[in-house]
């Protein structure tokens, strides 16, 4: 029995993604952190959002097939799913923790909005201009295309895992929009051009499917909301260098 599904789900907002809201409105910059961003938790509202995903896998029948969990090292991915299972009442499989599922590093742009880039970074504001997303690499950081690296070093573990047909991901944007472009094997442009009319939403799922091992990975659902109010939808896409805040 091969994985035939990848459900990927990004964390809830955190209080990261709040503080570069803040940061941004405030024409700030810097944001406003206290934790270094591995240790980063969920806000209140992202708490919500991570029980309201939880009912969601419920209703969706997460585990009527054998489910494996790879969750990144990073806290509010954690917090997420754990809070999800328990609202679901799910019973948590295994749970692999993954480095390689971390958020996007971002070197000395770290913390900084997208203002704070332009005037404490000028050149890497310029080096970004000239290179694109995809390429840029901000000095300490990655460009999307190390992440990519990454996470085609950990989709390659997908074949191994037996007796298994649904994988589920708890992670981050970035995450969770270069694992599609991985499994699609989209090139930059059509990545790029995705990527400027798609977000990846706090607690949202993103759904691939094939039909067998080999066969090629289908989109079936990108960055559902549905199981949300509307007053607890957040994208936070604030630009710095990356497209999407923490």
């Amino acid at each position: 029995m091969a994985v035939q599904e990848i459900w990927l789900v990004r964390h809830g907002e955190s209080l990261a993604n709040v503080a570069a809201a803040r940061a941004e409105a405030a024409g700030d910059d810097v944001i406003d952190v206290e934790y270094r961003d591995a240790d980063v938790p969920l806000s209140p509202l992202g708490e919500a959002q991570s029980r309201s995903l939880g009912q969601e896998l419920a209703d969706r029948g997460i585990d009527d097939v054998p489910v494996a969990l790879w969750v990144s090292p990073y806290l509010r991915a954690q917090q997420t799913i754990e809070i999800a299972l328990g609202a679901g009442g799910l019973a948590e499989p295994e749970r692999r923790v993954d480095e390689r599922l971390r958020d996007r590093e971002l070197g000395v742009l770290d913390l900084l909005t997208l203002q704070g880039v332009r005037n404490r970074h000028p050149d890497e504001e310029r080096r970004r201009q000239w290179l694109g997303k995809y390429y840029h690499r901000p000095a300490g950081g990655e460009s999307w295309a190390d992440v990519m690296l990454r996470l085609r070093s950990a989709l390659s573990d997908v074949e191994r895992i037996e007796g298994t047909e649904r994988l589920v991901i708890a992670a981050h944007d970035a995450v969770v929009m270069l694992v599609v472009a991985v499994c699609l094997d989209l090139d930059e442009p059509t990545l790029m051009e995705f990527a400027r009319t798609h977000a990846v939403a706090n607690a949202s799922l993103t759904r691939l499917r094939r039909d067998r091992a080999g066969a090629p990975w289908v989109l079936e659902e990108f960055s559902s909301v549905g199981h949300l109010d509307d007053d607890e939808v957040t994208a936070h896409t604030g630009r710095k260098d990356d497209e999407h805040a923490r």
